[in-house]
């Protein structure tokens, strides 16, 4: 074994060998790049260099930005306007509090861009609901939980702009774009399932539709969903980049909250902030040590000795696609998505643009929504673990619940790897966006 192989040994074994010792993924991260850059006899000063380098980015500074504008919308009692809204919607419908569980989620993801927002915010107040109109509590958890991941792909999403950062020359606008059809398609699919399930049990409906009532919700709303419109359109038509709409729509959430909706005093603002800076934390620490690591895998060339092993597998397309969403799902079960996003998508990004011949955005949607339905998955899914911690129940309940979801959430992710306009059809029409290799 040549020294080379022994350094990936070092690397990926110690990696794997703390994941499943429960280490928290940034020491993980950071420990397994020490050791292997150590053998390789690297100085501890690169070390440093590397993750110094790794946040001093303009782009990345749209992260933090972004997350502290989810958290200031959720604080600032936009929940509830939003869940109106969506009841005005399709709360008409056979199993009315599922689907305003589903729409509402498409909402609110628009606002913070994390399926664990959306399940505290939403689920606290949607489970306890939908329980007392007669809908079963595993069910309306399952149907919480799931719908939250559409926040992951409706924009302004902190994880493309971590995608976008990771991969490079991508433009965020056009992952923002692309984020609106498959997380509509997600929804849509969701909806379909719940309402079968809602048909065999006998849940209720809700009041009939009113448009009155729906043109009075969407006005109380307005000011929560133009945040997104205007960070969406600024980047698209070039008005800002993303770092600096990330920032105007900071401040723009800080007045909303405090002064339109006033769910927020400013004494709860600095409480928020304080909230803010734990999560950045994390977020920052493990960009910094992600960075190392992926100087490692490149240096030691492991993303040509993984498509090398996974295309010699087979030369199919079809199954070198559905190969790559099965790795991304089992290590959505294992570690959390900013990890994956980091770590693993540097690895399959030349087999998902070459001998697949994806878009980089589609491949970037795919990776997200694999992502999603890992924070699903068990032993680790963090928002199955939130889930259940709102509703009250036994995890177990609660993913026994969410097995038919998971095959609607899989239907839709075929469909997004499968069909490309389904990602790329509005960043054509609207973003101007050149086709990869074109």
């Amino acid at each position: 074994m040549d020294v080379n192989s022994i350094a990936v040994l070092i690397l990926l074994g110690s990696f794997f060998v703390m994941i499943f010792l429960r280490f928290p993924i940034a020491y993980a991260v950071g420990l397994s790049s020490v050791f292997c850059m150590l053998f390789q006899g690297n100085n501890l000063n690169d070390i440093c260099r590397l993750m110094v380098k790794g946040i001093s980015s303009f782009s990345l500074m749209a992260v933090p930005f972004f997350i502290t504008m989810g958290v200031l919308m959720g604080s600032g009692g936009i929940s509830q306007k939003l869940i109106a809204l969506a009841n005005a919607c399709v709360g008409w419908m056979r199993g009315g509090l599922a689907q305003v569980n589903i729409v509402a989620s498409y909402f609110f993801g628009g606002i913070s861009g994390s399926a664990a927002a959306d399940t505290a915010s939403l689920g606290s107040i949607l489970i306890p609901m939908m329980v007392n109109e007669g809908y079963d509590a595993d069910f309306s958890t399952a149907v919480t939980i799931t719908s939250s991941c559409e926040g992951l792909l409706v924009p302004p999403s902190h994880n493309m702009v971590i995608y976008a950062t990771t991969i490079g020359g991508i433009s965020v606008g056009s992952l923002f774009l692309a984020g609106y059809l498959p997380g509509a398609l997600l929804a849509v699919t969701l909806m379909i399932g719940s309402y079968i399930f809602a048909v065999k049990r006998g849940y209720p409906k809700g009041e009939k539709f009113s448009p009155k009532n729906f043109i009075i919700q969407l006005g109380k709303s307005f000011w929560a969903l133009a945040a997104v419109i205007i960070v969406v359109i600024g980047v698209v038509a070039g008005f800002f980049t993303a770092t600096e709409s990330a920032a105007i729509a900071v401040i723009y959430s800080l007045i909303v909250s405090v002064f339109v909706y006033k769910g927020l005093t400013w004494k709860g603002v600095w409480k928020v902030l304080d909230d803010c800076v734990g999560t950045l934390a994390i977020v920052l620490i493990l960009i910094s040590t992600s960075s190392v690591f992926g100087y490692c895998l490149t240096t030691l060339h492991v993303p040509d000795l993984a498509a090398a092993a996974i295309t010699s597998l087979t030369s199919n397309r079809i199954l070198l696609i559905l190969l790559l969403n099965v790795i991304l799902l089992v290590l959505g079960a294992i570690m959390d998505m900013a990890p994956i996003i980091l770590i693993a998508t540097p690895i399959l990004f030349p087999i998902a643009t070459g001998a697949c011949g994806l878009d980089p955005i589609q491949f970037g949607i795919m990776v997200v929504l694999n992502c999603g339905i890992g924070l699903l998955t068990p032993p680790v899914g963090a928002v199955l673990f939130i889930g259940s911690a709102v509703a009250k129940i036994s995890m177990e309940r609660v993913v026994k619940a969410t097995l038919p979801f998971y095959m609607c959430m899989i239907i839709a992710l075929l469909l997004v790897s499968f069909v490309p306009d389904i990602s790329l059809f509005l960043p054509k029409v609207i973003g101007g966006y050149v086709p990869f290799g074109v």
